[in-house]
């Protein structure tokens, strides 16, 4: 059954983009091939500076400049574009999201094919033969969302799932944590489509050897042809070596798949299926534009049982004892992982039942497919581990919010150990070397030995119950010495690996890290198989070279092409805002790994302005990488302050801060944004829209001055269209109302209904320009809610407005000033034990941490701890304890602010809502898309009414019968849907749930 495209919104983001005309002119040197493939092709064609930049790296540690990019919309495109780039003697490189660990997703001079944005359908699912047939596009999470209707998956389960595409896992044969239970990804490859390096498409299949169908292939004279009868003749004469070099292992990634390639099928048949040969091959032998894979049941149910020892090595021998039981997955982590996540403020909470004594922790999972009873199974092992083995303790997780705690602390080491302050990092250039499970303990002993003789140290993770442990040596790649410690400890640790028959690579390819070991793997005459297979395959070695294999004149060497090398430098640009947390600009630019987890389709918060567009500019990544390019000199000298660079780059950021959470490393690209706008109005004058936006509040308050005259005038035939053309607000967006009464003069007129005297507690409640001028209802609600707890209420004295418009537009000297003299007014009161409190989570944000880079006052410390937004408060003192409630029969449906998300705060109102008697309905939504003023401007409308679409989808998905957000920007735009009427604060559900 064919399925809809996956690509919500995406059309209108096209037309934003056209309509900004953001083609550039190309790089002289590929200027001809460009104009060529643009006479061909209906997809995309980029060979524009920018474009190189951004696909100049993957997730490794690796960068290359590509020669453009070509994303191209079917197979016709994809035909064309290697006929046309071969004619130019230009290679070619197919890649999906770009997440691979070992430089296979980077090339010098390629054409690089982006197969994530337009070949991503989803072309027929069979449940019943249990096989999905898809563009090499989809996203994993994506496919085995749909399937899971029919209790089916896709078996390979890499970390990078949720962004991640199946054909770029095809392409490196992916797998994951449940290898052991599965294996890897060329066992559920059946067929592909494939264009070869002449441009003709061939469908690889299981063809019986001898055959009729056999006979007319190898008759023809043709490429494809002609790779049968090499490949079956390559098998055929190196059977034996075969036999020997290839390693007994679950995973292996490295080389080609001559071990695979000829086989027995269910029918007892001898058959040869290419499918297996190109799966794993790099985008080396060709291009997969559609793929057949088989499917299997999802599990009903999990358990986890995870084992603590006191030492690592103990840790290692169990793992073989381990798969003696009915196990799904077998992971391990060491002591440096839970040091690192105990100091982490994002993950503390998941490493708090980990003993501190722990040394290492074996984690084993249990399937219904496998096992019938949990608890049995659990029980069987807890008596081989710990009543008879070496592990002091046990951890039991039976429902799946216990499990996800475990695996969200194993998924944690990466961005932990990425995370880590300085130049030397634990880089991936070995880190999936695997071998048999019953000789880990030999293997980690030997390579602890390698490492002490390097200087330096690593942490162990990852599947030890396939015989893969991520290991990534600690090391500073922006020197000599480190470049060539790296190059020795994997030649040594290439030794090693051989001498326990394992494999270089169990899970991440080979790419430029791992190639030019293979010889040392599968010994000179495998070797000389492999570049026959190349040469028969790609006659002009133009298919992603360097990878797999290479030529003899022209060797791979992983200390080519790096992304960090010897040569690397960077500026380091005097700054407003304190970057010391991160150790400076340029180290929050660095710590982009390249991970792609910003292009995650969904699912918490970033990328917002990528899910609707779904392309590379619009990621996190992108604007790292370009950021980190501007800095670095690769760009030219003052690039980062062109209108192009503000308008292209960074003006699409719209500040949600989801990265600084969501992103494995925490690259706080806002932060980054703010503080290069700031530099950037240094030196070009702000235009008079960013002006206005930046200092909303006294146009605010003439506007609630002259109400209602003020809400009539935009209504005046062609006000809004004038607004447009002389002041760059969408004549599209509904404008906020003015009230003529602001909260101030309401609470002014009003005062405290619970004394000082007698009050519990006493708080502050913020104006922010919004509550005051615009929608002073959720402020009226929250002074109710708040008194009902026999609270003090008032408002501050001598306050200026939080400085959050003027800080997003990166006006920050305006920002400081307000900062300032906020810290000043609230200090004596926090002083005398008041808390200050905000209805507009982006304001409490603002206090709670921007503040903190932005003045340097001891006392701002102060004032950041005792700073909440209203539902945080009333949660953290369980205030709702006090208060009589009678709500109604509702089921809110909840969607929260990207801020608060950022902050880890957005559950706090999920949590007072419920107590108040509601149910709730949690929106696992990312920015609506206002995003402050960005909604409002012009040439931006289009693309907040995209990203609002999204979580309108949400919406409607809901079962909720109103709902409910925290933000002034997510109300409004919940407001603009046809029909709708702008839904209620939380505070508000709150205060009318309150017992008259």
């Amino acid at each position: 059954m064919a399925t809809e495209k996956p690509r919500p919104g995406l059309s209108d983001f096209e037309t934003f983009r056209e309509a900004q005309n953001l083609e550039h002119e190309d790089v002289e040197e590929y200027a001809s091939l460009a104009a060529d493939l643009r006479k061909e092709l209906e997809g995309e064609v980029r060979f524009d500076e920018y474009s190189q930049v951004l696909y100049a790296t993957d997730g490794s540690i690796f960068r290359a400049r590509p020669a453009g990019v070509v994303i191209p919309h079917h197979l016709n495109d994809v035909q064309k574009a290697v006929q046309i780039a071969f004619d130019h003697d230009v290679p070619i490189l197919a890649r999906g999201t770009g997440s691979s660990l070992g430089g296979q997703a980077v090339g010098p001079g390629c054409v690089i094919l982006d197969m994530s944005k337009y070949m991503n359908d989803i072309i027929d699912i069979d449940p019943e033969g249990q096989e999905a047939t898809i563009q090499p596009g989809v996203v994993q999470d994506d496919l085995d969302e749909h399937l899971d209707q029919y209790g089916l998956k896709f078996a390979p389960d890499p970390a990078s799932s949720n962004r991640a595409t199946v054909g770029g896992g095809i392409g490196n044969n992916s797998t994951g944590a449940h290898s052991v239970r599965y294996e890897i990804t060329d066992e559920y490859t059946e067929e592909l489509k494939v264009v070869l390096s002449d441009g003709s498409v061939i469908q690889t299949r299981e063809i019986v050897l001898d055959s009729d169908e056999w006979d007319d292939i190898v008759s023809d004279d043709t490429l494809e042809a002609d790779i049968y009868r090499t490949v079956r003749s390559i098998v055929e004469d190196n059977e034996a070596e075969i036999e020997k070099r290839y390693p007994d292992l679950k995973r292996n990634v490295s080389g080609y798949n001559l071990h695979k390639v000829i086989y027995e099928n269910k029918e007892g048949q001898e058959v040869i299926n290419l499918s297996k040969l190109l799966v794993g091959s790099e985008s080396t032998l060709g291009v997969v534009v559609e793929a057949t894979v088989s499917l299997v049941p999802k599990p009903d149910e999990t358990a986890l049982a995870l084992y603590c020892f006191d030492d690592l090595i103990d840790t290692m021998e169990a793992v073989p004892e381990a798969l003696e039981f009915d196990v799904s997955a077998v992971e391990l982590m060491d002591d440096e992982v839970f040091r690192l996540a105990r100091e982490s403020a994002e993950f503390s909470q998941y490493a708090e039942p980990i003993p501190e004594r722990a040394a290492a922790a074996l984690m084993i999972e249990f399937d219904s497919e496998l096992v019938d009873d949990f608890e049995v199974a659990i029980s069987e092992t807890n008596d081989h581990f710990v009543e008879t083995g070496h592990a002091f303790d046990v951890i039991e997780a039976y429902t799946e919010e216990e499990q996800q705690k475990l695996w969200k602390l194993r998924k944690a080491a990466i961005p932990l150990l990425m995370s880590l302050d300085g130049d030397p990092k634990p880089y991936p250039f070995i880190e999936d070397a695997t071998v048999p499970p019953e000789e880990l303990s030999e293997y980690v002993q030997s390579f602890e030995n390698i490492l002490v003789d390097h200087d330096t140290s690593a942490a162990y993770f990852a599947h030890a119950g396939s015989g893969t442990l991520h290991i990534r040596p600690i090391l500073n790649l922006k020197e000599n010495e480190g470049i060539q410690r790296m190059r020795s400890i994997t030649d040594e640790v290439t030794d090693l690996v051989v001498e326990h028959h394992g494999s270089f690579s169990g899970e991440h390819g080979d790419g430029l890290a791992r190639t030019e070991f293979n010889p040392k793997m599968y010994g000179p005459q495998l070797w000389d198989a492999f570049k026959e297979v190349k040469e028969t395959f790609d006659p002009g070695w133009n298919m992603n070279p360097g990878k797999v294999v290479y030529r003899d004149e022209n060797p791979t060497d992983m200390r080519d092409d790096l992304r960090y090398g010897a040569e690397y430098s960077s500026i380091q640009p005097q700054t407003k805002l304190d970057f010391d947390d991160e150790g400076s600009f340029s180290e929050l630019v660095e710590l982009c790994n390249g991970c792609g987890n910003c292009r995650q389709t969904d699912g918490d918060v970033m990328c917002p302005t990528y899910r609707v567009s779904k392309d590379e500019m619009e990621s996190t990544r992108g604007r790292a990488n370009m950021l980190r390019e501007a800095i670095s000199g690769e760009l030219p000298e003052g690039e980062m302050f062109t209108e192009r660079f503000q308008e292209e780059v960074l003006d699409l950021c719209i500040g949600c801060k989801g990265c600084m959470n969501d992103c494995p490393t925490g690259v706080d690209l806002a932060k980054l944004k703010t503080e290069v706008k700031h530099q950037y109005h240094q030196q070009e004058e702000p235009s008079i829209r960013e002006k206005i936006f930046a200092n909303i509040e006294p146009l605010s308050a003439l506007g609630s001055r002259f109400a209602p005259v003020s809400n009539w005038l935009p209504k005046l035939p062609g006000a809004r269209t004038a607004l447009e053309r002389f002041v760059g607000i969408s004549k599209e967006r509904k404008l906020p109302p003015f009230q003529s009464e602001s909260f101030e003069e309401w609470f002014e007129s009003r005062g405290p209904k619970v004394s000082l005297s007698e009050a519990d507690d006493k708080v502050l409640l913020f104006p922010d320009t919004y509550t005051n001028y615009n929608y002073s209802d959720a402020g009226k609600a929250a002074v109710a809610v708040l008194e009902a707890a026999d609270v003090h209420v008032e408002l501050p004295d001598n306050v200026a407005p939080s400085g959050r418009p003027a800080f997003s537009k990166g006006f920050l000297d305006l920002a400081e000033d307000r900062a300032q003299q906020n810290v000043e007014a609230l200090v004596p009161y926090i002083n005398d034990g008041w808390s200050v409190l905000f209805v507009e989570p982006s304001d409490a944000v603002m206090l709670q941490d921007e503040y903190l880079d932005l003045i340097d006052d001891p006392a701002v410390e102060d004032v950041a701890a005792n700073s909440y937004s209203v539902l945080e408060y009333i949660d953290a003192k369980w205030l709702d304890d006090d208060i009589s409630f009678d709500a109604s029969d509702q089921t809110l449906t909840y969607h929260g602010h990207c801020n608060q998300k950022a902050m880890n705060k957005d559950h706090h109102a999920v949590g007072v809502l419920r107590r108040a008697g509601y149910r709730v309905d949690p929106l696992d939504s990312a920015c609506c898309g206002m995003a402050g003023s960005f909604g409002y401007e012009a040439e931006h409308y289009d693309l907040s009414k995209a990203m609002g679409r999204r979580l309108f989808e949400k919406v409607d998905a809901s079962d909720g019968d109103e709902v409910v957000a925290p933000g002034a920007s997510c109300r409004s735009q919940l407001g603009d849907r046809p029909n709708e009427d702008r839904p209620p604060h939380p505070i508000e559900k709150v205060a009318d749930a309150l017992s008259t």
